[in-house]
């Protein structure tokens, strides 16, 4: 492997014009197919197994032209205080709005509140009509929103409080573009602060860009949705800066060992390269593993994620290379660019640690107090984790949007005037197909819901044109987050057994409220499976790079440390509301159920890549003849200040999400960075030496019937030498290093 990377990398420096050609003529020809790609589909949202799936396809099979996906909007009246809508001047205020938004673009119809039952509430004050469109909510025209806001503008003005919701209401643009944005200026200004200088901070954020360019244009190109691009653009920004970072890193250190630049970025490429193969590897694994979840949505967004890291591995191992051969003094410190310009090869003159630095005083300090910061590091991540045994997932609606939202105040109107369960209605489908009397089984049906506790209200059955199905609305008592209305679609779908055992016919549960319950149960029963052979897979990767069993354990039980403590801390702040007006929560509620197993997927790769590059180097020097003590502080000498700079970057580019008003972002936000902390900070840089220092040689050994069939890959270049491959492996990849000699053996670990 660091033979095969070293000649890769040796390639890309000497024909460096002709390897930045091809990347820009494949960035630009994925440009132009993305940009003449016709518009992509909606990926839609199937749930394949889930009774709220199989429900929509009977609709669809059974109501055929009814166009379900087709965007909705609901306009919510409330009267002043002491007034109702159904007063005069505020009816004829009601009326005018309706019949302004009927006059509106794509409108395929609206309800008038007067002429529908149940439209007003009991105490006259608050009324809703429903609009239909024509297209779906991602076809809306700019000027069908307008006409929709200015209607309502019309009812304020005659003193109504009119509140818009549904569908037609798309989430703002406020999250995209100016927070990746902010993330690369807070990479900018930490890669300065790390390197020292200009061309050094820019290499990892061109390439990174170059990365996600490619990996994104690929993906509108071959006519994926737009959505689609988020988990990649995120994460191919996140690895593309952490993989450039490495290598441009361990460029300096082999400039600060005397080597020229050709060889130096060789070097570079086949020892911090080897460990760039295999960090994303391992972030493939975690965004491959999404389909477990068996959520198409899901899959596709894991698998185009994964093949954008891909391409941030390839551009770091051939562009970036490339762009050292054009830039090999610029990114260097202006000391040893002095020291290169007149000739000399100055070790200390290179800007990267040669003696004691804050790195190798930390590793010292951990090495003499091994016990008490490794239980130190684990008792605060364990209690940090208490509040994620309370964990409860559902899928936020409205109710989580801030308050200064119309979407908010429409939903909050909406309970205060009909009840909390008017915001969630169920959606009852009645297949009485095989019932000898399709009505009097869908009238049964009826009959039992509105006899079923938590059931506040049941409309009366609606047939399709053959008379064999039917649907109705059950309004529940309470919210559509509440652990109540859980129950009482559970309790609901076991009454469906009695109607088919009485009727002959089948009862099923949908509407979005179902759905949310569905999904979220879903994803609680895959997050084990899924956990299980991310992490599986992953620790039979690392324990090939590292050929040991504790190495890679150690990775992922702490791993886990990590994002169990990132869960206590989401539920802390978000389902019991600690702390949560420091950063604008107004509503507490159950954790969105993609949380974890999101945080699992972009937090396992990320931790993953910090394991691997910093355990590497600490490898590296235990198989070139040092002790176990000797080799972690030498790692951390090299290794700790750039995956400290990666970690901080991460977090800044995820705090930026703290900051939005969608809750949901700020959720996400909030995870990710504390996650990302707790493993840089606790795991990495402290519980990982910690274990190292106490396990000593016994981390890096294998059982000898392993080391028979672990394949052995030289991923800290020990193949290398000190002067790179001989002749003859550089040209064939085979013959013995130069300078191999048996330092030392671990089992049968040869160097």
């Amino acid at each position: 492997m660091a033979t095969f990377l070293y000649r890769l990398g040796r390639f890309s420096f000497r024909r460096r014009r002709l390897v930045a050609l091809l990347w820009a003529v494949v960035l630009a020809a994925l440009a132009i197919a993305a940009v003449k790609a016709p518009t992509a589909p909606d990926d839609g949202f199937s749930m394949p197994g889930t009774e709220s799936q199989r429900a929509f396809d009977l609709l669809d099979e059974r109501f055929p032209g009814q166009n379900a996906d087709s965007a909705d909007a609901r306009i919510v009246f409330v009267a002043p205080e002491g007034q109702k809508v159904t007063a005069g001047a505020n009816r004829a205020a009601v009326e005018r709005v309706v019949a302004d938004v009927a006059g509106g673009p794509q409108v395929k119809g609206v309800l008038n509140p007067f002429e529908v039952p149940g439209a007003v509430s009991k105490d006259g004050r608050t009324a809703y009509s429903t609009v239909s469109y024509k297209v779906r909510p991602v076809d809306l025209t700019d000027a069908a929103g307008e006409a929709l806001e200015d209607a309502a503008a019309d009812g304020r003005k005659a003193g109504l409080a009119v509140e818009l919701g549904g569908s037609a209401l798309q989430a703002g643009g406020e999250a995209g573009g100016s927070t990746e944005l902010a993330g690369i200026a807070a990479a900018a200004v930490v890669l300065l602060i790390t390197f020292g200088s200009l061309a050094a901070a820019g290499l990892p954020l061109l390439t990174a860009i170059v990365g996600v360019g490619v990996g994104v244009a690929s993906i509108i190109a071959v006519g994926m949705s737009s959505t689609t691009t988020t988990l990649a653009l995120m994460l191919g920004l996140a690895v593309g800066i952490d993989y450039a970072l490495f290598i441009v890193s361990r460029y300096r250190s082999e400039r600060a060992d005397g080597h020229d630049a050709e060889e130096a970025v060789a070097r570079a490429a086949g020892t911090a390269g080897s460990a760039v193969v295999f960090a994303g590897l391992t972030v493939v694994i975690a965004l491959a593993g999404l389909s477990v979840v068996n959520i198409p949505v899901l899959t596709t967004m894991g698998m185009a994620a994964a093949g954008t890291v891909v391409v941030a591995v390839l551009v770091a191992l051939t562009l970036l290379p490339a762009l050292l051969g054009f830039f090999h003094r610029a990114v260097l410190p202006r000391a040893a660019r002095g020291a290169s310009g007149n000739g000399r090869r100055a070790r200390t003159s290179s800007g990267e640690p040669t003696g004691p630095n804050m790195g190798t005083r930390w590793a010292r300090l951990v090495i003499r107090r091994p016990v008490a910061i490794l239980v130190l590091g684990v008792l605060g991540l364990g209690l940090i984790s208490v509040p994620a045994l309370d964990l409860r997932l559902g899928m936020p609606g409205d109710e989580s949007q801030p308050t200064s939202s119309t979407k908010r105040r429409a939903y909050d109107a909406l309970a205060e005037g009909f009840g909390p369960g008017f915001n969630g209605p169920l959606t009852v489908v009645v297949d009485a197909k095989g019932s000898a009397d399709p009505k009097a089984a869908a009238t049964y049906a009826a009959e039992k819901l509105s006899a079923t506790k938590g059931v506040v209200a049941v409309t009366p059955p609606a047939f399709n044109q053959a008379g064999d199905t039917a649907v109705l609305t059950a309004v529940p008592a309470t919210a559509p987050s509440s652990s109540a209305t859980t129950d009482l679609v559970h309790t609901i779908r076991e009454k469906a057994h009695g109607l088919t055992a009485d009727t002959g016919a089948k009862m099923l549960v949908t509407g979005t409220t179902a759905v949310n319950i569905d999904v979220s149960q879903k994803l609680s029963d895959a997050l084990i499976p899924y956990l299980a052979l991310v992490v599986g897979l992953a620790f039979l990767l690392l324990m090939i790079v590292f050929r040991s069993l504790l190495v890679p354990l150690k990775a992922a039980l702490g791993f886990l440390l990590s994002v169990t403590a990132a869960l206590g801390v989401i539920v802390a702040v978000f389902q019991w509301g600690r702390f949560a007006g420091l950063i604008g929560v107004e509503q507490t509620g159950p954790v969105m159920s993609i949380t974890p197993i999101f945080l699992i997927g972009v937090v396992f790769g990320l931790a993953m890549d910090y394991e691997v590059f910093l355990v590497t180097r600490m490898r590296e020097a235990y198989v070139h003849g040092e002790r176990p003590g000797e080799a972690i502080v030498t790692g951390f000498r090299h290794s700790a200040r750039v995956v400290v700079a990666a970690a901080v970057i991460m977090i800044a580019v995820f705090a930026g999400f703290i900051g939005m008003d969608e809750s949901m972002i700020k959720m996400m936000g909030l995870g990710l960075a504390a996650a990302v902390f707790f493993d840089a900070f606790v795991v990495r840089m402290a519980i990982v030496p910690a274990v190292l220092a106490l396990l000593g040689d016994r981390a890096w050994r294998l059982p000898r019937w392993l080391e028979k069939v672990v394949p052995r890959v030289d991923v800290e270049g020990e193949r290398l030498g000190r002067g790179g491959p001989a002749p003859a492996e550089a040209g064939s990849g085979t013959g013995p290093a130069p300078d191999a000699h048996p330092a030392h053996e671990t089992g049968s670990v040869r160097v």
